[in-house]
């Protein structure tokens, strides 16, 4: 029989039982779509991460506490925050090849401003945050370094701050009262949305870091330590070079801190995406087998039902091979035909995740080229066993049965 029969045969048997069909594709269908709709998220989220991270600034070095215990036991966030401004110091002055340097200090706090209220994040930073960060002051300037050393009250502040607490978008000079202390604003930085974990980094107010220390938190400690390396090419030197200068500081104690580079940290949280990815995938996969399974059984269903016609088929001349490609062909054309439903009805869901949830998606031809692939291994590996039952059919016994 000639393959454009086998493929009419097919098509024929297919929408003589058309709701049959559809049902056992579902399956299918519903595999295939949660396959799409979890890659494009995981496709999306790395994509975003990506973004957020060289968003951050180019060639960031990070330095953390390293909360543990006696022994060196890891203790989690409930041990010490070691690291002081002296640290920070000593990277500026002994590592080569760094052109910026902040201590951090991170804490919430109320602000104040034209009868108005905001809790807001308030972070303690040098002069040299903004060009770490590569986040461009839109009104005014940046805080000086006179201003550290002196402990001024003066502040930055981001496009949120000036919507909350300026409905005239005039904050250039005013005061905005931090814990109850006047702070006068100096500049307003350029918007920069959402990050990674979903928080507005333009709900901001920086001030410099002895200002925090030493008037709004009151400690001797500072949360993390920006570097900004002079090259990419050189951040693993430089990320050596601040560890052994951190290590001789301490002098013999137990290191109390962690030293990242950016893509150390995208790496990280790629990875956390990418677990999630591969279990929701391991979930759809399972859906596959099912629908797999279900296209198996219709197909044994469709076998027994045609007995007759098969013995028919085969008294008359055509071979075992002819048969097997049929009910092969018809298998597969409706793994196919859920794999195309499939991947529609992914495309429709991811759409409707970011309109409606805000999750970023990206749907790769990558994974559609996989999805039809699938879709389509799925149909021949489950269709083979119904097809070659068929194909071994005993013409006589065949044509007997009721």
């Amino acid at each position: 029989m000639r393959f454009t029969n086998i493929i009419r045969v097919a098509l024929r048997a297919l929408r003589r039982n058309l709701m049959r069909s559809i049902l056992t594709a579902l399956g299918i269908i519903i595999g295939i779509a949660a396959v799409i709709t979890t890659v494009s998220m995981g496709t999306g989220a790395k994509a975003q991460i990506e973004a957020q991270v060289a968003a951050l600034g180019q060639n960031i070095i990070t330095v953390f506490p390293n909360f543990f215990s006696a022994g060196g036991v890891r203790s989690g966030f409930g041990g010490a925050i070691t690291l002081t401004p002296e640290d920070a110091e000593a990277i500026q002055s002994e590592v080569a090849e760094v052109d910026g340097v902040s201590p951090e200090i991170r804490d919430r706090a109320q602000v104040l401003a034209n009868g108005l209220n905001w809790n807001t994040q308030v972070l303690g930073e040098s002069p040299d945050y903004v060009f770490i960060r590569s986040w461009p002051i839109a009104e005014g300037v940046m805080f000086s370094d006179q201003d550290v050393k002196s402990v001024a009250k003066v502040c930055v502040v981001g496009r949120t701050i000036v919507d909350q607490l300026f409905p005239d978008g005039t904050a250039i000079g005013q005061t905005l009262r931090i814990r109850n202390l006047p702070f006068r604003i100096v500049g307003v930085l350029s918007p920069k949305g959402y990050n990674i974990n979903g928080s507005d980094q333009d709900d901001v107010v920086i001030i410099p870091y002895t200002s925090h220390m030493k008037r709004v938190s009151r400690r001797a400690n500072i949360n993390t330590i920006l570097v900004q390396a002079s090259r990419p090419d050189r951040l693993d030197k430089v990320k050596q070079d601040i560890e052994d200068v951190l290590t001789q500081r301490r002098k013999g104690r137990d290191p109390d801190f962690i030293v990242r580079t950016q893509e150390e940290i995208a790496q990280t949280a790629t990875q956390t995406s990418r677990t999630l990815t591969l279990l929701l995938g391991g979930v759809a996969l399972v859906s596959l087998i099912v629908g797999g399974i279900g296209v198996m059984n219709i197909m044994l269903v469709s076998v027994t039902e045609r007995t007759r016609e098969i013995g028919i088929r085969l008294a008359i001349g055509a071979h075992g091979r002819d048969v097997l490609a049929q009910f092969l062909i018809e298998a597969t054309m409706l793994s196919v035909l859920g794999g195309v439903l499939g991947i529609l009805t992914g495309v429709a869901a991811s759409k409707v995740i970011t309109i409606y949830w805000g999750l970023p998606t990206l749907v790769s031809p990558a994974s559609i080229f996989v999805a039809v692939g699938v879709s389509t291994a799925i149909g021949v590996f489950f269709g083979f066993y119904p097809a070659r039952k068929a194909a071994q059919l005993d013409p006589i016994e065949a044509l007997r049965y009721e």
